[in-house]
């Protein structure tokens, strides 16, 4: 065995169920259990479950029983690094997502500009990566608009601008959530992207 390799990276070695695990092994068990979410075979609670129980495990027993739900009793639990699976085509969002991803810019206009977009971020945008980019990016561009509002105003050719600026970012918004809606990603021009 070379030094600084994990236990149960020896092939055909099963470590005993009371050995201590590495940060590695563990590392190991999430990245197989992150592929198998990947490609569908257990649903999110059961995804959070398997996390928890692989990011909490102190020894190889704990381990192994996630690895036997995966492969299989007889499956040698060898904890090696899995191959990535193929990249998936991006799933058609659902409607009610479309829906949401909407809502993230035009909800802008009924006078929630900076409330609107990060509540569905913390909300619909846990569940949907659809609708959190929406979120993140019309919050991004509302920060921005509302920054350029307090800053303009300093001199006087931008307290004219203020006005000009509320009235396109209006027309961006509603142009973003068509776009939402059609399933299309939009990224507004000049926006400094403060929330990832």
């Amino acid at each position: 065995m070379m030094a600084g390799e994990p236990t149960s990276a020896r092939r055909g070695y099963a470590p005993p169920p009371e050995l201590r695990v590495t940060n590695q092994d563990r590392e190991h068990v999430v990245e197989h259990v992150k592929l198998a979410y990947a490609d569908g075979r257990f649903d999110k609670f059961e995804f959070d479950e398997r996390l928890e129980r692989a990011m909490t495990a102190r020894t190889h027993g704990d381990l192994m029983p996630i690895m036997t739900e995966l492969y299989g009793p007889h499956a040698v639990p060898r904890l090696a690094t899995p191959q990535p699976a193929a990249p998936r085509p991006t799933a058609e969002p659902e409607s009610n997502e479309r829906l949401g991803a909407s809502a993230a810019h035009l909800l802008t206009l009924l006078g929630f500009p900076v409330v609107g977009p990060l509540l569905l971020m913390l909300t619909a945008g846990k569940t949907s990566p659809y609708i959190r980019r929406h979120s993140v990016e019309a919050l991004n561009f509302q920060l921005t608009l509302v920054g350029a509002s307090i800053l303009l105003p300093i001199t006087i050719v931008g307290l004219v601008l203020v006005p000009v600026i509320w009235v396109v970012g209006v027309v961006l918004s509603i142009v973003a959530g068509v776009s939402a809606l059609s399933g299309g990603e939009y990224r507004y021009p000049m926006t400094i992207r403060m929330v990832k």
